[in-house]
């Protein structure tokens, strides 16, 4: 999910965002959202920031099926990058954000001071290796360009989806911080490091390349029939779950959530919608 976005970028983005929630009347922010007793004011809708696929999907179901019985007001906003549904949560414009995994947000968090926490999981978007232009792993040959995401947790990920099928190989004890310069032996192939959400329209420029579940599910690929390779889902450190800013882990709105989204009903609408593409992953976050 290493992104090179200039801070200056992302900064004008998030202040934009800001003036449109404030000329919108919206108030997402627990901390915001309290009556005069400081009781939570859960007649206020929450706010979520979302990828579009498969986590806007998944919220949208939830607001269409199940929300109103629990007696939840639930808003989706969707985002298309990796920044800005943390730097909203973090600046209180939005209540929470379903997008990420842990190794993602604990990088985020150290590097740009912000205070953001998993409440609960929810799904697990194996990684995968696509082409347009070879049939299997064999057909990867030296010489050959492969595209991985830019951004440090993706990017080690990638890697190591690689050298799992013995594509290259790494020095010991790298895990999930890998980088270019981790690589012992190339095998001869070449790297092309993207924005992780641009990879897929890249795709047809590069002869292979390692792509997110959820782009992917946005690109019409279907990783478990189109990819070449995919990460196992037993011990995956990867699932993607609802987070907010630290000190709003108890917020009714959250919590009523959090039990939706672990729902057998969002289990069972994960399963038919994503066939194999997207794992329910229930439970609490790695600590």
């Amino acid at each position: 999910m290493r992104k090179n976005i200039k801070l200056a970028a992302a900064a004008t983005a998030t202040a934009a965002l800001a003036l449109g929630l404030t000329a919108c009347g919206t108030s997402s922010d627990p901390a915001s959202a309290k009556d005069s007793t400081g009781a939570a004011a859960e007649s206020k809708p929450l706010v979520v920031a979302a990828s579009p696929t498969p986590h806007a999907d998944i919220l949208n179901f939830v607001k269409d099926n199940l929300a109103a019985k629990a007696g939840l007001k639930l808003e989706v906003k969707e985002f298309t990058d990796y920044v800005l549904p943390n730097t909203a949560t973090q600046a209180g414009q939005v209540g929470a954000n379903y997008f990420q995994h842990k190794p993602y947000l604990d990088d985020f968090n150290k590097k740009n001071g912000t205070d953001i926490v998993p409440v609960v999981n929810v799904h697990l978007e194996p990684l995968g290796l696509y082409s347009k232009k070879l049939k299997s792993l064999k057909d990867i040959k030296a010489g050959q360009t492969v595209a991985v995401p830019n951004d440090t947790t993706n990017e080690g990920r990638a890697l190591q989806l690689l050298a799992a099928n013995g594509l290259i190989k790494l020095k010991d004890g790298v895990g999930t911080s890998a980088t270019l310069a981790d690589i012992t032996d190339k095998k001869g192939l070449e790297f092309k490091e993207l924005e992780a959400a641009t990879v897929p329209r890249a795709l047809s420029d590069v002869d292979a390349a390692v792509i997110n579940g959820n782009y992917a599910l946005e690109a019409d690929l279907k990783p478990a029939e189109d990819a070449l390779a995919l990460e196992k889902a037993e011990g995956n450190p990867y699932a993607n779950f609802l987070a907010v800013k630290r000190g709003n882990e108890n917020d009714p709105r959250v919590l009523k959530l959090a039990t939706l989204l672990n729902s057998p009903e969002v289990k069972k609408f994960i399963e038919d919608k994503y066939d194999g593409s997207v794992i329910p992953a229930f439970g609490k976050p790695a600590a």
